[in-house]
């Protein structure tokens, strides 16, 4: 049978659609726009503080240059392999730096930028710096090495300085030092303050180029690999990061879809009488008001309701004052019934201090309203309510 939709239905779904359209494509054009020209040191980036320019001089100079969108304990082969973390987003963690550790001792070379990256290293000691680092500064090498001869000076913002003495200083400004390197194991770590010489804008600075190049090595000597998995760009997601809008906007559609479908069938679906409401037989009920103690944990609340209705009854039965006392309960019922339990007493100070016992077990609850249930047999209290009401 073919769905007939009214006119409204037809205008309805017409101006929805067109807005999921115009959402759809707003989004994939904002989404692009913001991860081409973000402001971080990502390969993917064309913005002042990326780092794609400096990532396709290597492709195009003859460097073996890969992205990394792997997590750290996956690096292989570290003796032919120079790893760059550029100001990664986040904190590392004891795995990630275990596993670093092990790279660097094998025999790989690290160059970590910022005071995130140093948090990554082994051995970190670098303290930030933001006030200093608002502003770009010529920096002066201090150790005699081959990437200070290639750069005598180079530019970067130093939001950071390194306090550690005894690893090599290589630049220096003012007494703090902006670029470090140091042994470890069989590899070589090499920190900078910022990642300003190889982003976008900074590599085009006098010395950042060479310095740069000068400290991945020669072009053919070794694997460059530039971590991208912790600037969000992750291989182990099933989908990359260009189609997760696509899949956000699918999942969009459908929730959209099965909206439109359920009010559409809630309007044009048979109707149902309400269904009448039936009363609760006293069983039903009564088991019904157990469940719900039992779910609240209200043990001490059932021992106290039963334990003033007894007392209530037993009261009236012997024409005693309301306040009277559980010693004068038991000599006035003792009088009344000669074959009184010898318990009797006991159990109403059981029962009187199990009213304050949040702690009651339900074994011992049930114990207790037994034992006045059959005491109240006993003395027909409940029948002579029974006989009253009528």
């Amino acid at each position: 049978m073919p769905l007939e939709l009214s006119h409204g239905d037809r205008r309805l779904l017409y101006i929805a659609g067109g807005v999921l359209l115009l959402l759809i494509s707003g989004s994939l054009i904002l989404t692009g726009a913001a991860s081409d020209t973000s402001e971080s040191p990502t390969t993917y980036s064309a913005g002042s503080q990326g780092a794609k320019a400096a990532y396709r001089l290597l492709e195009s100079s003859g460097y073996q240059v890969e992205r990394w969108e792997h997590p750290l304990p996956e690096l292989s082969d570290p003796v032919h392999t120079t790893f760059v973390l550029a100001e990664p987003e986040g904190f590392a963690s004891s795995k990630d730096q275990a596993a670093l550790r092990e790279f660097i001792e094998r025999g790989g070379r690290v160059i970590a930028t910022g005071s995130l990256g140093a948090f990554f290293l082994p051995e970190h000691f670098a303290v930030p710096d933001p006030i200093e680092g608002m502003i770009w500064k010529r920096v002066a090498s201090r150790s005699p090495s081959s990437i200070t001869r290639a750069a005598p000076e180079i530019t970067l913002a130093p939001r950071a300085y390194w306090t550690e003495p005894h690893a090599m200083p290589l630049y220096a400004d003012a007494g703090k030092v902006s670029v470090v390197k140091y042994r470890l194991g069989a590899g070589d770590v090499m920190w900078w303050a910022s990642a300003t010489p190889l982003t976008n804008a900074g590599l085009r600075e006098p010395g950042n180029l060479e310095f740069f190049l000068a400290c991945v090595g020669g072009a053919g000597r070794r694997r460059i690999l530039w971590d991208e998995y912790f600037h969000g760009h992750r291989r182990s997601s099933p989908a990359s990061a260009t189609l997760v809008p696509l899949r956000w906007t699918f999942f969009q559609l459908v929730a959209l879809t099965l909206a439109l479908l359920f009010t559409f069938s809630r309007r044009s679906g048979p109707v149902v009488p309400l269904a009448t409401e039936r009363r609760l037989s006293p069983l039903e009920f009564v088991r019904t008001l157990g469940s719900l103690y039992e779910r609240a944990g209200a043990t001490s609340v059932a021992v106290d309701i039963s334990y003033q209705r007894f007392r209530y009854w037993l009261i009236r039965r012997l024409r005693m004052a309301g306040n009277a006392s559980i010693d004068q309960l038991e000599h006035a019922t003792r009088e009344l019934m000669r074959d009184l339990d010898p318990a009797f007493a006991a159990t109403l100070r059981a029962c009187e201090s199990a009213r304050e016992d949040s702690g009651l077990t339900a074994r011992t609850a049930l114990k207790l309203t037994r034992s006045l249930h059959e005491y109240a047999d006993r003395l027909e209290l409940f029948g002579m309510s029974r006989k009253e009401s009528r």
